[in-house]
């Protein structure tokens, strides 16, 4: 089973992708309901699912100078964050 966890920092929001068995990410989840507040500075969320690619890319950022100069870099760059974490699951 695919876990996602997001964390929203003051440094920005964090987010970390791996594999559990269903019932240890089901309990992490249940775990972290009341620290889960999107949008909130120090709120982590837990998710889990078990189709392809269920956890997806992250979200798109605010466009910056690197990706006027480099317009595919983005998305080679989410490419292989993809590949590297499906070799993972």
């Amino acid at each position: 089973m695919c876990q996602k966890e997001v964390m929203e920092q003051s440094a920005g929001i964090m987010y970390r992708k791996s594999c559990a068995s269903s019932a240890a990410c089901l309990i992490a989840s249940a775990g972290y309901q009341s620290f889960c507040s999107p949008g909130k500075l120090n709120s982590v969320c837990i998710s889990c699912c078990n189709t392809p690619l269920c956890n997806g890319p992250r979200p798109k950022k605010r466009s910056s100078s690197a990706s006027a100069l480099w317009p595919g870099l983005p998305t080679t760059i989410l490419f292989l964050k993809l590949a590297l974490f499906l070799a993972h699951c």
